[in-house]
């Protein structure tokens, strides 16, 4: 009771953010996504699609199919006024979309299901920035495994425009829309009957060191328990103990140094996706270039691997894509460099607090205004999320000390638990929190302070609090959020009952206005650190080595006292 009581004493002290306005939403609108440039949001809901103006929130296009209800919707610009869509509806059929013109288009369907029997599931659907690659990860019978698209922007684009001069949208409807082009197909590791597991020299003779590394992979992935297994024992066939599927979660990757494939991409366009399995012990990384047309069933062997010494838990890249941050179990998080192909650090969060759910880059921190120092990494700055609601943050770097602290303790009350901790780009240090309670607030992540509530009118209450439907508008500073109708409250009419969509503007109020920040450029558009000779990054490497001597060697000099007082200390204890 005491602990209530603080706690409304110290919220009623916290400034409140008020709503800047509320739109009456279709449907059972389930998802909300809004585009980079900030002038569009698309809603995904029962029937169909919409796209809306998000100045006005007026509706300016729809897409409606009876009998479908979207549930997961992207956005992305793939030209000037022309946005590719990417959807995923109740029954896993993905689809890829464009507005254009004032119409939204259907260009492709990334599952068809030609055989009731083998009916495919979309389970996940990523769209990269800008359009140009899609990931789906495809659940059939049992089975799993990921496929990148390769989209055929410029054809789309030529014709957009032919349908956008027929001047009626229906007919669109008759257009055969160039294919997209399927890039990779990925399946999860699988553990070989005879493989190198065994260890024997014969074993190691014939098998390449990859293919080793992922027999090891899936041999964890599908471990159980000895008297939960069976273990198929013919040569050349291979069984997997674990019934549930293997999820994959992947990540598209821009050029990044001396990269394999970089003098071949087009500046600014993803060249690899890195993916790793629930359940793996290791990040692979494959390029996106097209499988032979004589070799089509080919099983790809990942270009890149990333081994870890526990499992993946969860995963994030930051903005620029050269840092890849992994939370492993039992409370560690890897960060690895693509630049120089190895760890940029190793740190132990905690040991007392759950597992990891989630962790991201807090990427607006401030940086250094010389490009050059981008290759020497800096501090870099993780916020992680643990499942009983522990939240710390991580600041570590190359020549720098790593730190934890904890931002926030574990919630006594369930209610309190953080469903959505999500970092704002346009306001420095500051997260998003929303708990299971229906609560929201920006908190600053430096100061472990709450800076300011966010409160829905009191007749409605925030939608399905332990899987919000949000989208930020970076280029508005605008929260866009679905708001229900509280069923305590009576509605006068059908239309007070309908969820709501909710705005937040964060550029006036004064509370905020000391964190606003003017975000860099979007990673398409800055110039990335590519070096067109090998022989050009290792000299830049060597130059930073060079400066780094100081820093390097009081570090060694630290470890080394450290060392000697622990074999002091070892000695003594022994001698008593």
């Amino acid at each position: 009771m005491e602990t209530t009581s603080r706690a409304e004493k110290s919220r009623k002290k916290t400034p409140t953010l008020e709503l800047s306005s509320a739109t009456q939403l279709p449907e059972s609108t389930n998802c909300l996504a809004c585009s980079e440039d900030g002038r569009y949001l698309s809603l995904g809901h029962s029937g169909g699609l919409s796209v809306w103006c998000a100045s006005s929130l007026i509706c300016v296009a729809q897409w409606l199919q009876d009998r479908l209800e979207m549930t997961s919707v992207q956005m992305t610009s793939m030209a000037e006024m022309a946005y590719l869509l990417g959807s995923i509806d109740d029954m896993g059929v993905a689809r890829v979309f464009a507005y254009h013109s004032e119409a939204i288009h259907l260009l492709s369907v990334i599952n068809v299901m030609e055989d009731i029997n083998r009916r495919s599931i979309c389970l996940t659907f990523e769209l990269s920035e800008g359009g140009d690659y899609g990931a789906a990860s495809i659940s059939c019978n049992g089975a799993v495994w990921l496929e990148v698209y390769h989209f055929p922007l410029e054809a789309w684009r030529k014709e957009l425009e032919m349908a956008a001069q027929k001047q009626d949208p229906n007919l669109s409807g008759d257009m055969k829309w160039s294919p997209a082009a399927l890039v990779i197909k990925i399946k999860p590791p699988v553990t070989p009957a005879v493989t190198a597991l065994d260890g024997s020299f014969e074993a190691l003779q014939t098998t390449h060191i990859l293919t080793h590394y992922l027999a090891l992979d899936g041999h964890l992935g599908t471990h159980q328990p000895e008297e939960e297994q069976s273990f198929n024992t013919d040569v050349g066939k291979a069984k997997e103990t674990n019934d549930s599927p293997r999820l994959c979660t992947l990540h598209f990757l821009l050029p990044c140094g001396q990269f394999p494939g970089n003098n071949k991409s087009k500046s600014g366009l993803p060249v690899a996706v890195c993916v790793w399995w629930s359940g793996s012990h290791n990040l692979l990384q494959y390029l996106l270039h097209k499988v032979p047309k004589n070799k089509p069933d080919v099983e790809p062997l990942p270009d890149v691997l990333w081994p870890n010494a526990k499992e993946i838990i969860c995963s994030a890249v930051s903005r620029c894509t050269r840092f890849i941050a992994l939370g492993l179990r039992d409370a560690l998080v890897y960060v690895w460099d693509r630049h120089s192909g190895s760890p940029l650090s190793v740190v132990l969060v905690s040991a007392t607090d759950s597992v990891f759910s989630r962790l991201q880059f807090v990427d607006y921190w401030p940086l250094s205004d010389d490009d050059s120092q981008t290759f020497a990494a800096g501090e870099i700055h993780l916020m992680v999320v643990c499942k009983n609601g522990a939240i710390h943050t991580v600041t570590t770097g190359q020549g720098t000390e790593s730190c934890t602290t904890q931002l926030t303790e574990r919630p006594k009350d369930s209610g309190n638990l953080p469903t959505i901790t999500a970092s704002v780009p346009f306001l420095q240090g500051l997260s998003l929190v929303m708990q299971r309670n229906g609560k929201m607030y920006l908190q600053d992540v430096v100061n472990k302070t709450t800076v300011c509530f966010l409160i829905p009118p009191t007749t409605h209450r925030l939608a399905t609090p332990c899987n919000p439907v949000y989208a930020l508008n970076t280029k508005q500073h605008t929260l866009f959020i679905r708001g229900d109708q509280d069923p305590s409250c009576n509605a006068s009419s059908k239309g007070d009952r309908q969820s709501q969509l909710f705005s937040f503007h964060f550029e006036k109020p004064d509370i905020i206005k000391q964190y606003t920040v003017s975000l860099p450029d979007c990673p398409r558009q800055q110039n990335a650190l590519n070096f067109d000779t090998l022989e050009e990054a290792c000299n830049l490497y060597l130059q930073q080595r060079a400066l780094s001597v100081d820093e390097r060697n009081k570090a060694l000099t630290q470890t080394w006292n450290k060392l000697q007082e622990t074999a002091v200390m070892v000695q003594q204890r022994h001698g008593s």
